[in-house]
């Protein structure tokens, strides 16, 4: 099938969804830009992410992948009669499927990120985590073949549930310091499923030394951050609430002030002194008093 086919196909199928192309670009645990490019021409899709479009749709892989077509009616466009035109095929039941025992995409990066937090990447076998799907190892690749696609899908998908959590949690905030405080309170391992993320971040700290693709997003991540925090600086010092420093260095300075306190309460027990949740949290408030509060 020409590339051009299979984009104008997945272009269908997102318009089906109802959804935008960021919002199927999450569905599909791939990075939008990636997708905006697929759909554009100037690249191609995978097997495996055509895959992926057709479970998230529940379309058949065989009419996006071009070796299965289903008819409908379009106009020729040599003779604008009536011709059959591809239309997706809604699959109805397991038996439809290409891969029947294929896995969600979402459940699979999702049971990867737990199992990433409590093991460490490189102790995960694609074995763990189809158990942990209750489904193959077949099914796994089908979605992503290797572990370094995984693992990519996996640090994404981290990213974008964090992005999504401090855009929830200060919608309704307009005051910079208020504001400031609820991203480090986000930002605080307090709850088990904090704890699991920042653990999977700690993984990736030491991945992307060695691996460009996720050294690629590691840097992406911590951009947005650091430019999250600097907007909300600058905006602090415009209101008056911060004194007049510099937000870009302000931001790198609060940053990795929140990746070495979060580190250290990762390496503890939880609830030793010294090192708790509380304890990164009220450091880091004394911190932004000492530093950045107007007085």
């Amino acid at each position: 099938m020409q590339h051009d086919e299979a984009a104008e196909r997945v272009r269908q199928v997102i318009r089906d969804a109802g959804v935008s192309q960021r919002e199927f670009a999450r569905r599909m645990v791939i990075d939008p830009s990636k997708l905006s490019r697929s759909l554009g021409g100037t690249r191609r899709f995978t097997t495996a992410e055509l895959a992926r479009v057709a479970d998230i749709a529940g379309v058949d892989a065989g009419w996006l992948l071009g070796t299965r077509p289903e008819q409908g009616t379009a106009p020729s466009r040599q003779t604008g009669s009536p011709v059959p035109a591809a239309r997706p095929r809604r699959i109805r039941n397991a038996a439809d499927r290409s891969a029947a025992d294929s896995g969600r995409p979402l459940q699979i990066v999702r049971q990867t990120v737990r199992l990433i937090a409590e093991h460490g990447f490189h102790s995960v076998r694609v074995s763990d985590i189809a158990d942990a799907c209750g489904t193959s190892t077949a099914a796994i690749h089908y979605h992503f073949p290797g572990r370094d696609e995984l693992l990519e899908a996996a640090a994404r998908w981290c990213m974008d549930e964090d992005t999504a959590r401090r855009a929830a949690g200060t919608a309704d905030t307009q005051h910079a310091g208020d504001e400031l405080r609820l991203l480090i309170e986000l930002q605080t391992p307090y709850t088990p499923q904090q704890r699991r993320q920042w653990s999977v971040w700690l993984d990736l700290w030491a991945e992307a030394a060695r691996s460009t693709a996720v050294g690629e997003l590691h840097v992406e991540y911590y951009r947005q951050w650091r430019a999250t925090v600097a907007e909300v600086i600058g905006r602090g010092v415009a209101q008056g609430v911060f004194r007049p420093v510099d937000p870009e260095s302000a931001a790198i300075g609060l940053t990795a002030l929140i990746d070495g306190l979060a580190t250290q309460v990762l390496a503890t027990k939880p609830g030793e002194p010294g090192t708790s949740a509380e304890d990164m949290h009220g450091a880091l408030l004394r911190y932004v008093d000492a530093t950045l509060t107007a007085d």
